[in-house]
């Protein structure tokens, strides 16, 4: 009898028949349920942040969007994005993402006092602009903080943060939730996983970033969608590849390049 006929621990997987219900599967459907209940129940604080944004821009100025850890992303996926708003302003400081160090960036956006140092080098100005910060827990020092200065500098501060997951963590000290003047609840759970693999490991799947940068891009095209209604013209990046686009994007930087570093 040849190796090919010999039970081996593949043979004896469980295979998934047509029809049958995979964890994936399950994964999706309760991404999707999250995500309808979010966009469905948050409607009027999307509203809010649209108009606060929409009177930023009418004023020529910066919708500044801050995230660390995995949450920086929400600042990296609005700005120079073909379709998205050309007055975004990500606040990139590469020891609070993850490349430079996944586990360092985790410490320090538990610490206190780093968001004069995050901020450092850009131009701020409460009379113009606004700022988003993104937290799913909203129990972090550092987005916490990054949200207190910008109010006290007089910018208006939007929040995509999980209020269920803020409530879960015992942990002294304010909440995202409590900080910000607009706040955007992502309707992810605590610990942000949907679906058990096994009895012994760790729920996974996340949900907050699929969930959080709809309701992001809602805010951006909303936001645009008002200043029309305001009979202003809306400023929207053309992808690279469309024709026309160097010239109509060139004409969009050279009016920001002073003000957006990453530019």
């Amino acid at each position: 009898m040849g190796s090919s006929d010999s039970p081996t621990n593949a043979d004896k997987r469980e295979h998934v028949q047509p029809g049958q219900p995979t964890v994936g599967r399950t994964y999706q459907e309760r991404l999707g349920a999250i995500l309808a209940e979010a966009t469905g129940q948050e409607t009027s604080t999307v509203a809010r942040a649209a108009d606060t944004v929409a009177a930023t821009f009418n004023r020529n100025g910066v919708l500044y969007i801050f995230g660390s850890g995995h949450s920086h992303m929400f600042a990296e996926e609005a700005f120079y994005r073909a379709g998205g708003a050309v007055r975004v302003c990500p606040v990139l400081k590469p020891p609070y993402m993850l490349h430079e160090g996944a586990v360092r960036s985790t410490q320090r956006e538990r610490e206190a006092g780093h968001s004069r140092t995050v901020l450092d080098g850009y131009d701020l100005d409460g009379n113009r602009d606004c700022m988003l910060v993104v937290s799913n827990s909203g129990a972090n020092a550092l987005p916490i903080e990054i949200a207190g200065t910008a109010r006290e500098g007089g910018l208006p501060v939007i929040a995509i943060t999980s209020r269920a997951y803020a409530d879960s963590i015992q942990r002294p000290g304010p909440r995202l939730h409590e900080v910000a003047d607009v706040v955007i609840d992502n309707h992810c759970p605590p610990g942000d996983a949907l679906v058990r693999l096994d009895q012994d490991l760790p729920l996974a799947g996340p949900a907050s970033t699929v969930v959080g940068l709809t309701l992001l891009n809602t805010v951006i095209v909303e936001a645009c969608a008002r200043q029309l209604r305001d009979h202003r013209r809306p400023q929207v990046f053309l992808s690279a590849n469309m024709p026309g686009a160097s010239e109509h994007n060139q004409r969009m930087i050279s009016q920001l390049s002073a003000r957006i570093p990453h530019l």
